[in-house]
């Protein structure tokens, strides 16, 4: 059977009901997880539901400015999920700056180069691809970039001595930061590689599995994922790359002295 399956919300009530069954289950072992399983659930549907209704105006509309303002919006927060996920972080606003900034260029040259080279809709800036497509690319770089920053800021001011120590001794900023910063791009480049690795063989990606289920020929839907793959990962890529060196160009100077008083208190 081929073709596009349309859901009605008591086939989506159906299948909540496991997510009940383990908000039961966190009661019976005294897990403590019902509550936030409940709020989590409740956020998705609130949050779901109305992207759907802001999309469907969104589509119908089709306007360049009001698409690049969602898109803004979307970077907006991923930005502020960028900072929320870092135990130390830049002070001011170069904590805020620096993540959502690489996220953001990172995420739009490659969408950009997308729409107009791969996926060329009519006009380029058709809303209806250019947001999901940002959409993904935004939330996997975001978290490329959240665990990058987090492990160079939190290794730099752990290892605050060693560093020092070797600058005393001669090094220049950039030689005595070189461990933690390899250090950070590979944390930020993990979950793009274990995604990619696992693909295929562990799982279906959900918008692989998304366009089999609409109907969408198998060997055309892998064509798409690996595009979507590829395009995530080069975005990851740059926006970790820009992000962890943008953060040690603050952390230092020109002085080539190690600078973590940028780096706002810890709240206890």
């Amino acid at each position: 059977m081929s073709g596009y399956i349309a859901l009605s919300y008591w086939d989506i009530a159906f299948a909540a009901v496991f997510l009940v069954l383990n908000g039961i289950l966190s009661v019976a072992l005294n897990l403590g997880l019902e509550r936030q399983l409940a709020i989590a659930a409740s956020r998705m549907i609130v949050q779901l539901l109305l992207v759907g209704l802001v999309l469907k105006t969104i589509f119908a509309i089709s306007s360049l400015p009001l698409t690049a303002l969602v898109a803004c919006v979307m970077a907006a927060f991923a930005g502020r999920e960028i900072l929320a996920r870092q135990e130390r972080r830049l002070s001011g606003v170069w904590g805020y700056g620096i993540g959502t900034g690489a996220m953001m260029m990172s995420g739009l040259i490659i969408t950009l180069v997308a729409l107009t080279t791969q996926i060329q809709p009519e006009p380029w800036w058709t809303p209806r691809f250019a947001l999901p497509l940002f959409g993904m690319i935004l939330g996997n770089t975001m978290t490329g970039v959240s665990l990058g920053l987090d492990t160079l800021n939190s290794a730099l001011h752990r290892e605050k001595r060693a560093i020092e120590a070797q600058l005393l001794l001669g090094q220049t900023r950039w030689e005595a930061v070189t461990p933690f910063a390899r250090r950070a791009l590979r944390s930020g480049f993990m979950p793009i590689i274990n995604a990619m690795a696992a693909t295929g063989v562990v799982s279906l990606p959900g918008m692989m599995t998304g366009q089999i289920l609409s109907g969408v020929e198998p060997t055309e839907a892998v064509k798409y994922q690996l595009l979507i793959m590829f395009l995530i990962g080069g975005a990851t890529g740059l926006g970790v790359l820009g992000a962890v060196f943008a953060s040690l160009w603050r952390l230092t100077d020109t002085r080539h002295r190690l600078r973590l008083d940028r780096l706002a208190a810890v709240k206890g």
